[in-house]
């Protein structure tokens, strides 16, 4: 996905097997990253940091939103375990595709990438960095703060 680009429509069960339609994250920004796997220490990290600057984000309108391919229950133990505030979605591999975030190391990795969406759904930031969770946040609490200017 490029910049400009429209949110994929897409529905998949979150870590309550809840149905989750892309279309609940229109009329707000939105932040959505993909992670290789729960409960792995880069994803950790990641969760965590996502988690530990959940207000910045919300104060500014802003969902947050975790998917990779681990499913529900798997989703579910590692949002407890952490405390995650935010919904974590179950990927088949469908929406991996819609978003084109590619497998890293070799293809052997599941890619971690980043999306910034505005509250009509356009693309305005994209960010990959496999082996340096902690910038994800970085990078999203720069683009949404972006989008408060605009």
């Amino acid at each position: 996905m490029n910049p400009g680009d429209q949110l994929p429509d897409f529905k998949a069960y979150d870590q309550d097997w809840n149905e989750f339609h892309s279309n609940e994250l229109l009329d707000s920004p939105s932040v959505i990253f993909f992670y290789p796997k729960d409960n792995t220490p880069g994803c950790v990290r990641e969760a965590c940091s996502f988690r530990d600057n959940i207000e910045e984000f919300t104060s500014m309108g802003a969902r947050v939103i975790g998917i990779s391919a681990d499913n529900p229950e798997t989703h579910k133990q590692f949002a407890e375990r952490y405390l995650l505030p935010y919904t974590l979605i179950y990927d088949k591999g469908e929406i991996k595709e819609l978003f084109s975030v590619k497998s890293s190391l070799f293809g052997i990795v599941p890619s971690r990438e980043t999306f910034i969406f505005d509250s009509r759904g356009t693309l305005t930031h994209h960010f990959a960095n496999q082996l340096q969770p902690n910038k994800h946040i970085a990078e999203g609490l720069k683009a949404v703060k972006a989008l408060k200017k605009v």
